[in-house]
């Protein structure tokens, strides 16, 4: 699905790299809980235009700093872990830049819990790191963040003892409006638990699989403050990047 000037009604096929809803992907319970129990509602914008705008983000050039992609600056103390460069671009179909698209991340910490009150993992919190920020891609489609490489965390929600998320940062896109909010996860290369992860397997599509690991880079590398990592995002197409959705 392509972020695109008016809201694209979600119908069509879904792709086959992705599982099917019915019957659910067992190995992740929490798959239940994500896909959508009712059909989903279309916005007649040509009926309702302003429709369309009461769903709209609100966030503006003015509205995103330079302090809300960086996850290392947002508090008195520098953060635990190691500090890393996030860049990339995001591009429709065709290759062309998809300029000033609203990119938020959250991720855990080092230590791989998450600042919420829901995460019970005993890993330490780290009171100098909050794990979330955001940015808008430039005329050239590309994003930046600096932040911590995440911990992996034990998964509860698995029918396996002993499993273990990898090292990952959740990656959030909107379009012109919350109805082409699209969701999606990066993962770090070289990482052992890559194979064991559920919700990375249930991308059935091996060279899909593959467009959810980042590459190291050491062009955005920042002389002894941090690696880089680059990670670009497809919107639709047949490079697509994966998206939570299933679309």
């Amino acid at each position: 699905m392509a972020l695109t000037p008016q809201p694209t009604p979600l119908t069509g096929p879904r792709t086959p790299e992705h599982p099917a809803p019915d019957p659910e992907h067992i190995p992740y319970r929490s798959s239940t809980l994500r896909q959508p129990h009712r059909p989903l509602v279309e916005i007649d914008h040509r009926a309702d235009p302003e429709a369309v705008e009461l769903h709209g983000p609100v966030f503006g050039v003015t509205d995103v700093g330079a302090l809300d992609a960086d996850l290392t600056r947002r508090h008195t103390g520098e953060p635990l872990g190691e500090r890393i460069t996030v860049t990339g671009r995001v591009l429709d179909r065709t290759g062309r830049p998809v300029r000033g698209q609203l990119v938020e991340i959250w991720q855990a910490n080092a230590s791989g819990r998450y600042a919420h009150r829901g995460d019970r993992h005993p890993a330490p919190l780290d009171p100098n790191f909050t794990g979330t920020g955001r940015a808008l891609t430039d005329d050239d489609g590309r994003y930046a963040f600096t932040t911590i490489k995440p911990g992996a965390y034990p998964l509860d929600d698995h029918d396996h003892d002993h499993a273990w998320r990898p090292a990952h940062i959740h990656f959030s896109l909107f379009g012109p409006a919350f109805t082409q909010r699209l969701i999606t996860q990066m993962y770090f290369p070289g990482d052992p638990l890559l194979p064991y992860d559920p919700v990375l397997g249930s991308v059935t599509d091996p060279a899909a699989r593959a467009r959810l690991v980042a590459t190291y880079d050491h062009a955005p590398s920042d002389p002894e403050r941090s690696l880089g990592y680059r990670w670009d995002i497809v919107l639709d197409g047949p490079s697509a990047t994966w998206i939570e959705e299933g679309r």
